[in-house]
Formats: structure tokens, C-alpha cells, sequence
């Protein structure tokens, strides 16, 4: 199976792109996502994503980890194939496909073309806790102090705002920067929610 591509780009459109590398051009399907991030780059490592059917052997590429993993947890999901994927991954970040599905929210999957009311239903309920795991494992090795986003967490939540929405924020807010102060943490956090 190829894991990646790494060559020229020498052509992109929203929907594929070309890599040539070693004599050979390469036609990868790609998400809004993707070519947004490599539109104005030459060279590039193109993550792949390898789909062989009878009929068919077709390459979807990724601009980084993060979307791969999406896409094929995606999928995983009875009913859900690469184009859908990657249509979800064109009208959502992987952060907003990922924060839908953990946070249970139906209208936001449905609201992609082509993902009705049971397939939303069913890609939550698919994947729910393998992204909920996957997320609480990233809280608890992605920060290296997490008193200070707890002692914000709890202090937002006791001025009455959902757990689900301040842990969002608190995430985004230290991943820019690790190095703040609780207050700090908290004032940033108040502008964002």
C-alpha cells in the first residue's frame, strides 16, 4: 500500500492533482481541504490513501495526518465511501467533521451534500467513541500541564458555560501556546466563547 507521494505538483484543481516523481505522474483525488493547503506549493509529500476495487485503483491524497485519519475512519462506516468522504472533508475541517460526530451534532453532517439523516446517525454512532478515546488521549499527552486547563476548565464551567464547548476552546487556545497563566488562559477563552 503507498503511504505517500513526494514530487512535483503539476497540476491541482479542487477536486485532484498531479504529482510527478520519477518519470511518473500521479492522479490523486483531493478535498477542499487539501488543495486549500497546497495550492500554492510546487513540491510536495502527499499523504495517500490507497482505494482498490474491482473496477477501479484511486488515490486520495492529504495534505496532513490529521485528515488521512479522519478519511479513514470515515470510511470505516458501512454506507460511507471515498467520495463521500472526501465531500464531507471538502465542506468540513477535519476538526469540524471531528467535533460533530463527538459532539453528537446530526445537523452539521447533514447539512453535506449526499449525508442524509440515517447515515449522519449512523457515522455517529460508528465512530463516536473511537474519536472521543482518541481525543482524550490527545488531551492528556498533548499538554504538558494540565492542571492549568483544568483549573480553566472548571472555573468556565462554574460561570455556567457547556464543558464541551470550553474544552474545545481551552485546546485550540494551548495549542497556539503552551506557556500562558490560568487567567490568561481563561480571558482568552471568554473572547472565544
Amino acid at each position: 500500500m503507498i503511504d505517500y507521494i513526494k514530487g512535483t505538483i503539476t497540476q491541482i484543481t479542487p477536486a485532484f492533482l498531479t504529482v510527478e516523481t520519477g518519470g511518473m505522474g500521479y492522479f490523486i483525488n483531493i478535498s477542499l481541504t487539501t488543495f486549500s493547503k497546497l495550492e500554492s506549493k510546487n513540491e510536495y509529500k502527499i499523504l495517500v490513501h490507497e482505494v482498490i476495487r474491482e473496477d477501479a485503483h484511486q488515490l486520495y491524497g492529504f495534505a496532513d495526518l490529521e485528515e488521512r485519519e479522519i478519511f479513514r475512519f470515515l470510511i470505516s462506516v458501512s454506507g460511507v465511501g471515498a467520495a463521500t468522504a472526501r465531500m464531507m472533508l471538502s465542506s468540513l475541517s477535519p476538526a469540524e467533521v471531528e467535533r460533530a460526530i463527538i459532539g453528537s451534532e446530526v445537523n452539521v453532517l447533514k447539512s453535506v451534500k449526499g449525508i442524509g439523516l440515517k447515515t449522519a446517525q449512523r457515522i455517529i454512532v460508528d465512530l463516536k467513541d473511537k474519536l472521543g478515546k482518541q481525543s482524550e488521549t490527545d488531551e492528556i499527552f498533548g499538554f504538558p500541564d494540565n492542571t492549568r486547563r483544568e483549573e480553566a476548565l472548571s472555573a468556565l464551567v462554574m460561570l455556567g458555560f457547556a464543558k464541551s464547548a470550553v474544552s474545545k476552546v481551552l485546546d485550540k487556545i494551548l495549542r497556539e501556546e503552551k506557556n500562558l497563566s490560568v487567567e490568561d488562559i481563561i480571558k482568552r477563552a471568554l473572547k472565544n466563547l
